[in-house]
């Protein structure tokens, strides 16, 4: 807006209604003054007109005005972002030749990036602690201030970091500001506090490696992660979470239950050993129990030509992350290396599932029409990210497109909801629903994001749950509704999906025929419960700790015999258990007891059952459940038999009581 037609007064209208009128360019706090002096005091930022800015930003439009105390959780971003910004402060301090890269506020905390001549230390990262504390007591104000491109390159002349930064800006008119507190300045958007006292409760975690840009093809710079919290009994309670993270790390007890391997042969790549094959095979076949009824499994190949994913839309929005394939006839015969990349793995099953969809003719009394696979997956994530099972390069899901008329998505989406918080409640696990919409990188018109985003509104809404509203963070070709699910020490996992999708039809030509004999398009919804099986398991992993219930337990019982001459009994205990279907292990090293039973602890055996002369002669086994020390219960063979199979039918999540009906 030029300054010939800015307004000469901006209207700001509280949350009461009342309206406040100032001249562009007022502070925030100006106005916040004439609101209250208490509510000053207690102000960290302002929102105006939906965006959030600090008290000494200009105002430049007028809207909604909303207070931000530490109250709102938009503060706690604000404090954190300022935390980044006091890091780099105490860096500085202590490497005045340390380079400056980004610094933003994420979900746990902040981080800031850093071109340093050596890594990190703990030690390091002790003494830059320490200088924060420094920097927070000194109580400096963070003071903005507007430059020009060339007042810019004078403040950070000697920062290549922050030179390229300013690149960014060219021919933009978007506003440099710069922020300073004390004695050092930072090129920075803001919003930041008033000033660095307000960082009281925080941690420096770890320093990690990270690639100038994300960008592997740049320098290696040294990122400092950090988190922060208005009170320090938050603080307190996330530093607890952390630790316990630590110590329920699914790459560590994946290694100590034996359950997978990575290799660097097949980076990104898991390789399962027989006792995390069996779990995988008791998830997958809960899975399929669940699905045998109301939906149709299909397997589809894992190696496509171009002109399905430019048809799916994937090779213009998503070439990146897919595996190209050489197709040899067209590399000989003289074709440029790029058009010699004519196929690609699959990164996803949609398109492979509308193919099969569309090869057949269909009535709308088939719909909805569930297609479910669990077919391998592979996307080409950089070697950087990859990170256990929670970031792979390879995986499955438990993957369903439905197929349906646009009056049955309301009816649709309970269902699937209900199926897919029912899955969850079988772990113990809890969800929040988030409803995301039109991303900015997308296929498809804005009448048709319109009409997909209003029916999946409705659909959900009309199930009575509450939702947050992600704005921008669909899929490129739909809405979706997101499932984040809690652990069991409150960490928050983005799981399950709801995806409507009415761009796929068209480009499929997919029809059904109608109750008046005409061709219909139908709608599609994109399903996924567990996100990937690999992924899901990490998760279950570290939610439980490794002690899984019984049913999911790669080793369900270990049959302990106290000496040689009760092993015959206690292969015929073995082999009882596994007629029943238990998955029984019969331990007989020539190790003492003691470490046999520890070996069993460490490997967090649900059930081991040890058996002396006087189990043999009764039909009994003593039974050692896991946790509850060295307490033993001695019952009948049948009887335990019979517990562990209602235990497994039923998934219990935890042991059922000595005697009860089976």
């Amino acid at each position: 807006m030029s300054a010939a037609s800015a307004p000469a007064v901006l209207v700001l209208t509280l949350p009461d209604g009342a309206t406040r009128e100032v001249a562009p360019g007022t502070p925030a706090r100006d106005v916040v003054a004439t609101i209250g002096p208490r509510l000053l005091l207690a102000a960290i930022a302002v929102s105006v007109d939906g965006e959030v800015q600090d008290l000494g930003t200009p105002i430049r439009r007028g809207g909604a005005f909303q207070v931000i105390t530490e109250k709102d959780p938009r503060a706690l971003a604000v404090l954190r972002h300022s935390g980044a910004h006091i890091l780099a402060t105490a860096v500085r301090r202590l490497r005045p030749e340390a380079a400056i890269g980004f610094g933003p506020a994420i979900d746990d905390g902040f981080y800031y990036d850093f071109d340093v001549a050596k890594p990190f230390t703990p030690e390091d990262l002790e003494a830059i602690e320490e200088e924060m504390r420094k920097v927070v007591a000194e109580r400096y104000p963070f003071v903005r201030a507007e430059v020009t491109q060339a007042e810019a390159r004078r403040v950070f002349a000697d920062d290549p970091l922050k030179l390229e930064r300013l690149e960014d800006f060219e021919g933009s008119d978007e506003i440099i500001s710069t922020y300073t507190d004390g004695p050092f300045t930072d090129l920075c958007r803001g919003p930041h506090v008033p000033d660095t006292s307000y960082l009281k409760n925080f941690k420096l975690l770890s320093a990690a490696g990270a690639y100038w840009r994300g960008d592997e093809r740049r320098q290696m710079l040294q990122r400092i992660y950090a988190t922060a919290f208005f009170k320090k009994e938050e603080l307190d309670a996330r530093l607890h979470q952390m630790e316990e993270a630590r110590k329920r790390d699914h790459r560590v007890l994946g290694k100590q239950l034996d359950l997978f391997q990575f290799f660097p042969h097949a980076p990104g790549a898991a390789f399962w050993t027989p006792r995390g094959t069996h779990l995988w095979n008791a998830l997958e076949g809960f899975v399929r129990e669940r699905q045998q009824d109301d939906f149709l499994e299909i397997k589809t190949p894992l190696l496509y030509t171009k002109t399905l994913w430019e048809q799916s839309g994937h090779w213009g929005k998503y070439k990146e992350n897919m595996f190209l394939v050489w197709d040899k006839e067209e590399a000989e015969s003289g074709g440029s290396a790029e058009e010699a990349l004519r196929m690609s793995l699959k990164p996803m099953n949609c398109p492979s599932h509308h193919l099969l969809f569309h090869s057949d003719k269909h009535s709308y009394r088939e719909l909805p029409l569930r297609y479910v696979t669990f077919d391998v997956l592979h996307r080409n994530e950089i070697s950087g990210a990859l990170s256990g099972l929670t970031r792979v390069r390879q995986f499955s899901q438990d993957d369903c497109h439905v197929y349906l008329r646009e009056d049955q998505i309301a009816a649709e989406v309970k269902f699937l909801m209900d199926f897919i918080l029912g899955y969850y409640d079988t772990f113990g696990l809890t969800a929040r629903l988030k409803f995301a919409t039109r991303p900015e990188q997308r296929i498809g018109s804005d009448a048709l994001w319109d009409r997909a985003e209003g029916a999946l509104r409705a659909a959900l809404e009309s199930t009575g749950r509450p939702y947050e509203l992600k704005e921008g963070d669909g899929a490129f070709y739909g809405p979706k509704i997101d499932f984040d699910v809690m652990d069991s020490i409150g960490r928050a996992w983005q799981l399950g999906t709801i995806q409507l999708d009415y761009n796929a039809p068209e480009r499929f030509d997919l029809e059904y025929t109608g109750e008046d004999n005409a061709a219909h398009r139908p709608v599609v919804i994109h399903r996924a419960v567990s996100g990937s099986f690999e992924r899901f398991i990490a998760i279950l992993i570290e939610h439980f700790a490794g002690a899984f219930p019984v049913w999911l337990a790669p080793e369900q019982v270990r049959v302990l015999p106290i000496s040689d001459d009760v092993s015959g009994y206690a292969r015929a205990v073995t082999a009882k258990l596994r007629a029943a279907g238990i998955r029984a292990v019969c331990d007989e090293r020539s190790d003492t007891l003691n470490y046999r039973i520890r070996d069993g602890e460490i490997m967090k055996v649900p059930y081991m059952a040890v058996l002396g002369k006087r189990e043999a002669e009764a039909g009994q086994v003593a039974i050692r459940v896991r946790g509850a020390g060295k307490k033993q219960e001695v019952v009948p063979v049948d009887e335990f038999t019979a517990r562990l199979v209602k235990e497994i039918r039923t998934r219990a999540l935890t042991p059922a009581s000595a005697g009860a009906d089976a």
